[in-house]
């Protein structure tokens, strides 16, 4: 079999992920601390397992509807309207997802036709790029940059804008800087797209990891509703990785073709994790959420120790106020890949090339700060070492 001439070139041709080959040889090493994955290092809330399990107790095992349980749905709902302001019909303008990366494919699938261009800021997370490939558009990577906080300006989203442009990815907070766009950024962007048909996809799955204001969702800019597609999900603020629950909102014209993608692909979302997500909704909305501001009251301490020990380390490292991800910059001299590989090598620290993350990432390297304060110290005190080294 000659499978060069079966299988799908513009599949087959992207690259795998940054990150995973990276960590496919971590996998394999013994003492390596690991500031990698962008995962929680807090197991999922004992209250939400404890809903799963008493759904498959009571036989909750079937299928759910495309769009998700009702329940969930107006649960999201409300969650919305009371931390982002923004609001939508449970019906069919909320479909619960696989986590929020089934939701980037099933927007890019239900906007993109072949030679689409779709905008995303540079650096950005791994996956927007593949998925535009997947569904047959174009990927116009836009720059950004460290002295202005790799936040998107309205200049360079302009420039970027063709008669070809069909969609906007806005990744804030962000993966891998930890950027965020305030009001006032986003209310600029929003003026660049007034009077176009250019949809945004608004990856939000970062939300509630805010460290200085609150997190605005685009949909909630004057005008822009109607041309926003929201990702969100339980992975990180919940510690819900694994359980892979995400949601997505938008107009139900939109949300229409999206689901019916869904229905045919995945179908709906697993059902107790459905009932997981439910209950730290049900939960959060009684207590405040005191879970989720645990979690970010311990990320922001962690947030300060790392920045402040990168620094001292010699590293420029531009302050981030979202996620849970500092993105120093290499020393001078070296790239990405370099120095990750000397990190590891010779100090036992496995950190994600910058590189991974879109051309501009290069000179940059991700740490995450979802690890212990003592992996972190230590992980410093060797990155210390390795630069003082140079």
């Amino acid at each position: 079999m000659n499978y060069e001439n079966i299988l799908c070139r513009r599949v087959a041709d992207v690259p795998p992920s940054g990150i995973r080959k990276f960590f496919d040889v971590v996998s394999e090493m013994d003492g390596v601390i690991s500031l990698g994955v962008g995962e929680p290092d807090f197991n999922t809330p004992w209250t939400y397992t404890d809903a799963a399990i008493y759904s498959l107790r009571r036989g909750h095992t079937h299928y759910t509807s495309n769009w998700g349980l009702i329940e969930l749905r107006r649960a999201i709902n409300r969650y919305l309207i009371g931390r982002f302001e923004t609001e939508y019909d449970p019906t069919d303008e909320i479909l619960v997802t696989v986590g929020a990366s089934e939701g980037i494919d099933l927007a890019l699938r239900a906007l993109v036709e072949p030679g689409d261009e779709v905008i995303v800021p540079d650096p950005s997370y791994v996956s927007y790029m593949p998925n535009i490939r997947f569904a047959g558009g174009v990927c116009v990577a836009v720059p950004t940059v460290a002295e202005e906080g790799f936040r998107l300006t309205p200049e360079r989203l302009r420039a970027a804008i063709t008669p070809k442009t069909k969609a906007l990815i806005l990744p804030y907070p962000n993966n891998p800087t930890g950027a965020v766009m305030r009001r006032e950024d986003l209310e600029k962007l929003a003026g660049v797209l007034r009077g176009t048909d250019i949809m945004v996809i608004s990856d939000e799955i970062y939300a509630e990891l805010t460290y200085e204001g609150r997190h605005v969702s685009f949909a909630s800019i004057p005008g822009m509703w109607e041309r926003t597609i929201t990702l969100n999900g339980f992975s990180k603020a919940f510690a819900m990785t694994g359980w892979r629950m995400g949601f997505a909102c938008g107009p139900r014209e939109v949300m229409a073709v999206m689901c019916k993608i869904h229905q045919y692909t995945m179908l709906c979302a697993p059902t107790p994790g459905q009932y997981a997500a439910l209950e730290a909704l049900s939960s959060g909305e009684q207590n405040d959420y005191a879970d989720v501001r645990r979690m970010v009251e311990s990320y922001d301490r962690r947030r300060r120790l790392i920045v402040h020990g990168l620094r001292e380390a010699g590293l420029a490292c531009h302050e981030p106020l979202g996620a849970f991800y500092a993105f120093p910059a290499v020393p001078a001299g070296m790239d990405s890949q370099a120095f990750c590989e000397k990190l590891l090598w010779e100090q036992k620290v496995a950190a994600v090339p910058g590189d991974a993350f879109g051309a501009l990432g290069n000179g940059f390297f991700r740490c995450s700060y979802a690890a212990s304060i003592e992996n972190i110290q230590t992980a410093l005190a060797r990155i210390a070492d390795s630069v003082g080294a140079q």
